[in-house]
């Protein structure tokens, strides 16, 4: 795992999007993209909504929100 803080990209995203969507379970997307599972289950969490988790139209526009302080 890498060290210190490091937000994820839009491209980390659909990753999550896609294995999720191939029947990986959280705790394999977390070994596959090399992050805690902690922070793919916080990924997945604080970006889904009604519909599940969806990387492009609402994942990354709330992370953005959130990063300049415009979010819950």
């Amino acid at each position: 795992m890498p060290n210190g803080y490091h937000h994820l990209t839009d491209a980390e995203r659909c990753q999550i999007h896609g294995l999720k969507a191939s029947g990986y379970s959280q705790r394999a997307i977390a070994r596959e993209m090399n992050h805690s599972p902690a922070t793919i289950s916080r990924e997945r969490r604080r970006n889904s909504g009604d519909r599940g988790y969806r990387h492009h139209q609402q994942a990354e526009r709330q992370a953005q929100e959130r990063r300049h302080g415009r979010g819950s």
